[in-house]
């Protein structure tokens, strides 16, 4: 099986972060799984999945009390995979929810379920899970059927209870786990293995309201009969959340913790030359050590932890690296850089098309690096006991973790317990696990526990950013308004949704790596923000060239059918083409529309520009969302409103400033996430297929914010804004409505 590292990174090439390597090498010198893991009967499901590594695994265990644990490698970052596996348990198992228990990316534990990022837990790991559940209900048919010496098919199930065809016997999930070993003998003679069910459920027998008619399998339940997903479903652990039961990686405590604190270059690229840990070792309690070039220190108390590190910090010597400043950023991105070879794309002869054309367009735009700024920053807590180490910590990717920490310690990853729980955000940005490793070396040297939280400085110094990127564009029209070449490039940012979804017979795409100055890596839809935000700000260019309106020539060049969809249904509740004809003092409306990861996104807005400064706000925006079936309409909303006002941060202000191998806006009073003044008016209009099978949908509706906004202002002043964040000519005059220009 294909590593799962090498895998992501090769389907999606700006997970730069994925390649790099372990970030220290240090020189060589159970929690307990709920109360009913010892008893009962584990289901291990085998499938294999139709892309990515080639196969994974769900697991369900049916304890004696009658509760059900699903258990996968997938993290809580806020996006509800806990939910909506405890919901896709509920459903094949015909239970209610607050039945099943979720255990999630406990490396001890549970399968691994690769890293929680790509929108990929719906589409890849609910099916899983749903197979496996699936398994334990034919198993409890089976199981039920041959020892009532019954026709399986007269059989069915409630609340998790299959009853005689009389009436007279029960059995449930509890008592099949009582069965335990002769359970399991007769599920290899009675049902299909896992791994020999076709991927296509259509092909999967399926039950009426139990077993089918040989009582040999469930099958999966069809959406027509679904009666738990498709539900708006509250996040389960929500009542932990809110009382504060539940416990943040910042908030885990151990006997005997140590509060750690490490020292930080004062610039990117600069390495330590020496540093005296022995005025830091004097003070009570504290435990300092460098290895390599970690410098470290820990105390009893996180303010005494601080005061040690000022210690080490005052007698630290450092040898700095020239760095360029954020003003070169965008000149520097373009220039070559390595030997990697550009990605490039070719359908038709964009040479050819562009000489065809009536009119040839060009334009280049610009996106800086953009902070992730999670509500907890990186944050673990590490412990050795007997040669073993576990860590608790915030990461989307705890089985990586766990090797970075055996490679990093020249120890053997089964001696490496990773337990991530339920954590403060991460939005792509906690892939690595530099946290991890520094408390882990803090914790041998101290010989005890060590709890270490970065700083919200360290955060935005030393976690990976948005790729910075430039994207330089040419198209051709003819006369009658159709596109006749494209020619796409962009520098650095990468090349996620970079293909367009339009009608193009020449075109041609192209990703240049770049030397980017600062560390990059992934982000909630990675380049497919910068990819889109150029694309749909250059199509209201082109729609204008064309004297056409922006959502007719879109459409005029869509195929996709569910492009087209979510772009109707958005332009129609927002009132397009009525809005589009008013005419408001320094108010403008704007559209644009994308596709990513299997699910699509139309935006209509309303801005407003204060002319003095150029500074936009946004009034209203309706957004349309497709992603094929709705497993949890409740968690699909906040999903999408979430990806809003993400967008909306780096259309306003959000742009990561640099200069001499220093941040110039660090914190969050310069650098200015948005507000609750920020927030416009929300319109969301779910677009459901079920006829489809479901998508992710935690990135691709952050798409549409930027791009829609540009065309607003375009069509407010007739020039285009190339650039985030949006700024317009500051004191340009009102050109009026778009329809007149």
């Amino acid at each position: 099986m294909p590593d799962s590292t090498e895998w992501i990174a090769s389907a999606e090439p700006e997970r730069y972060e994925l390649r790099e390597p372990v970030h220290y090498e240090f020189h060589c010198d159970r929690r307990v799984f709920l109360q009913c893991a010892g008893i009962g009967l584990l289901i291990t499901a085998l499938s294999r999945a139709q892309s990515g590594p080639a196969t994974t695994a769900g697991r369900i265990h049916l304890g004696e009390d009658g509760f059900v644990t699903v258990l996968s490698g997938k993290v809580e970052e806020g996006q509800g995979p806990r939910t909506e596996f405890a919901a896709a348990t509920a459903e094949e198992l015909r239970l209610p929810v607050d039945k099943v228990r979720v255990v999630l990316a406990d490396t001890q534990l549970v399968p691994n379920d690769w890293l929680t990022a790509g929108s990929r837990s719906t589409p890849v790991t609910v099916p899983l899970v749903r197979r496996a559940a699936a398994e334990a209900r034919a198993l409890l048919l089976a199981t039920a059927a041959e020892r009532w010496k019954v026709d399986g098919s007269k059989l069915q199930i409630d609340a998790g209870v299959v009853k005689s065809p009389d009436g007279k016997q029960t059995m449930g999930y509890a008592e099949l786990a009582k069965a335990g070993g002769h359970a399991t003998r007769r599920a290899a003679e009675l049902i299909p293995p896992i791994d020999r069910w076709p991927a296509d459920e259509s092909k999967l027998p399926v039950a009426k309201s139990g077993g089918d008619a040989s009582g040999k399998t469930a099958g999966l339940t069809p959406q027509a009969n679904w009666k738990t997903l498709g539900q708006p479903l509250v996040r389960v652990n929500a009542r932990d959340i809110i009382t504060g039961v539940h416990a943040y990686p910042s908030g885990i405590q151990r006997p005997g913790m140590l509060y750690g604190c490490v020292l930080r270059p004062p610039s990117y690229g600069a390495t330590l030359d020496s540093v005296d840990l022995n005025t830091a070792k004097q003070l009570p309690g504290v435990v300092a050590v460098r290895d390599g070039e970690f410098a470290a220190c820990a105390a009893p108390t996180s303010y005494a932890a601080r005061k040690a590190l000022a210690a080490l910090a005052a007698n630290a010597k450092w040898v700095a690296k020239p760095q360029i400043s954020s003003d070169e950023l965008y000149t520097h991105l373009k220039k070559p850089a390595g030997d990697r070879q550009p990605q490039v794309q070719e359908r038709g002869s964009v040479k050819a098309g562009l000489q065809q054309a009536n009119k040839k367009l060009s334009a280049s735009y610009q996106v800086p690096y953009i902070a992730h700024s999670p509500m907890e920053p990186r944050t673990a807590v590490a412990e050795w006991t007997n040669g073993s180490l576990t860590v608790w910590t915030g990461t989307s990717n705890p089985f990586d973790v766990r090797d970075e920490l055996a490679q990093a310690f020249h120890i053997d990853p089964s001696k490496v317990r990773v337990i991530v729980p339920d954590f403060g955000g991460g939005f792509g940005g906690k892939h690595t696990g530099e946290a991890a490793l520094e408390a882990a070396r803090l914790a041998k040297e101290a010989g005890k526990p060590v709890s270490l939280r970065w700083t919200r400085a360290e955060e935005f110094m030393w976690g990976y950013f948005r790729p910075a990127g430039v994207i330089d564009i040419e198209a051709g029209l003819d006369e009658k308004g159709q596109l006749t070449g494209w020619d796409f490039t962009n520098y650095n940012s990468g090349p996620s949704a970079i293909g367009s979804p339009y009608k193009l017979a020449n075109t041609r795409t192209r990703f240049v790596y770049a030397d980017s100055p600062l560390r990059s890596g992934s982000y909630r839809g990675l380049a497919a923000t910068a990819n889109n935000f150029a694309r749909e700000s250059f199509m209201d260019e082109l729609a204008a060239a064309a004297g056409q309106d922006p959502l007719e020539f879109r459409l005029a060049h869509l195929e996709n059918g569910r492009l087209r969809d979510v772009l109707v249904a958005a332009a129609e509740r927002f009132g397009w083409q009525k809005r589009r004809k008013e005419t408001k003092p320094n108010t403008g409306v704007g559209l644009a529309c994308g596709t990513e990861k299997g699910s699509f996104v139309a935006a209509c807005v309303e801005v407003e520009l204060d002319r003095a400064s150029g500074i936009p706000r946004l009034v209203e925006i309706c957004e349309a969302f497709e992603c094929g079936p709705v497993l949890n309409p409740k968690n699909l909303r906040l999903q999408v409103e979430g990806c809003i006002l993400m967008g909306l941060g780096a259309a306003l202000r959000e742009e990561i400033l640099f200069e001499n191998g220093r941040l110039k806006n660090g914190s969050f009073a310069r650098y200015r996430v948005p507000r609750f003044k920020d927030t416009p008016r929300i319109e969301t209009v779910l677009v459901e297929r079920k006829d489809l099978e479901p998508a992710g949908a935690g990135e691709t509706p952050i798409m549409a914010v930027a791009p829609a906004m540009a065309n607003a202002i375009f069509a407010m002043t007739g020039e285009p804004v190339r650039a985030l964040p949006l700024r317009a000519k500051a004191g340009k005059p009102d050109s009026g409505s778009a329809a007149i220009r």
